[in-house]
């Protein structure tokens, strides 16, 4: 059975139809191994320009380029509108001008746009604290069970913070989610703007074979000419290539560029700071008004912490417990330790008294735990005097 998400309700659901059964929407992500993929990349669509559009709705509709004039200026970014019209990033502007004499330009506000990615990366650091930025408006994400900070699937935990993006930063982004960096990357491209592509595991081959080389991460205008010259010219002539073929005519690149060119790419997500907390949370199908029954969903999730504190090589002073109501009121409390824990019996039993103080008979829709004030495990969790008696 195929599985499909909503991107409008962010619901998931079995893809027997064309639309969304929750809302409607015709605007549904259908893929065999939705989820089973948890390695995505994010690319905010032409960021300047969508920026300045954003802040100036008189130019929304006209062709906009961001970037410099003058004898040396270049083109920064132009909005899709004047990419019809042939002007692309890096362009000399006098020739982008030439291409599209109508477009407005404007110079690069680079404070306006580090304060945007900003507030993009911190929608990002809701889902996940394994982020790989590679510019201001693109970065990878690692999205599996172990890294997500929240309780819905990652195709769905995209889709959730690609609607906060347009509503709360005012902005277009495109996702490609995949069975790794690499074809991660190459989906995200796929669709733009607002597109969400994904690429598995099982249909990667298939997809790359018609493809140019240049889609290939690494090569570039002298690679490619070099594949020219020997009749390579698609991925799939490559596919048809031996690996110690490869390493013989382009080197220690060889060997990453067989495994591209077969859908492998073997790179982690690596984050751009070290994690200050590590936490979990679900969302209640319906409002929790009993502390037995929220207690019962904190378990899981304190093995959950567990298991990312123990997999990160950490350990934490301080247990916070994170508490939604059914008025969308967020309540976080704290429980500073004796010693720092990487155990789930642990951060459970101090959680307990958090919970009990707050339940007290109002709705909640939603219920985290986490460790904060992070340190290394060598101190964590010592010795009581019941373990030395056993």
């Amino acid at each position: 059975m195929v599985s499909a998400v909503c991107r409008d309700c962010c619901e998931l659901f079995e893809a027997e139809q064309t639309g969304c059964p929750h809302c409607g929407s015709a605007r549904v992500v259908a893929h065999a191994e939705l989820g089973e993929l948890f390695t995505a990349h994010i690319d905010c669509d032409a960021f300047y320009a969508a920026i300045e559009k954003r802040d100036n709705p008189e130019i929304r509709d006209k062709p906009v380029i961001v970037g410099h004039t003058g004898g040396r200026g270049v083109v920064t970014t132009a909005c899709y509108i004047a990419r019809k019209s042939g002007p692309r990033s890096a362009m000399p502007m006098f020739k982008a001008l030439a291409m599209c004499p109508e477009a407005v330009v404007i110079r690069p506000d680079m404070a306006k746009y580090k304060r945007v990615g900003h507030q993009i990366r911190e929608i990002f650091r809701s889902a996940t604290p394994i982020i790989e930025p590679v510019s201001l408006d693109e970065a990878y994400l690692d999205l599996s069970t172990e890294a997500r900070l929240q309780d819905r699937p990652a195709a769905a935990t995209l889709a959730a913070m690609m609607r906060r993006i347009e509503r709360e930063v005012g902005i277009t982004a495109s996702v490609g989610l995949g069975a790794n960096k690499f074809l991660a990357k190459l989906a995200s491209d796929l669709e733009k703007p607002r597109g969400f592509s994904v690429i598995g595991r099982r249909d990667a081959r298939a997809f790359l074979r018609p493809l140019p080389v240049r889609k290939i991460m690494g090569v570039g205008p002298a690679t490619a000419a070099r594949m020219e010259k020997l009749g390579i010219e698609t991925i799939g002539q490559l596919q048809e290539l031996a690996e110690a073929e490869m390493v013989a005519r382009f080197g220690r690149f060889g060997r990453r560029l067989a495994g591209f060119a077969r859908g492998e790419d073997d790179r982690d997500v690596v984050p751009d700071r070290p994690s200050k907390s590590v936490s979990a949370e679900t969302t209640f199908s319906a409002d929790i008004r009993d502390a037995g029954r929220i207690l019962d969903e904190l378990r899981p999730l304190c093995e959950r912490v567990a298991d990312r504190l123990k997999r990160g090589n950490v350990a934490g002073w301080t247990v916070v417990l994170k508490l939604k109501t059914g008025d969308f009121r967020i309540l976080t409390r704290n429980q500073r330790l004796a010693d720092p824990t990487g155990r789930a019996d642990v951060i459970f039993r101090n959680a307990v008294p958090l919970v009990t103080r707050e339940a007290n008979g109002r709705p909640f829709r939603l219920v985290g735990v986490g460790v904060t004030d992070l340190c290394p495990p060598d101190n964590a969790d010592p010795p009581d005097l019941f373990d030395l008696a056993e």
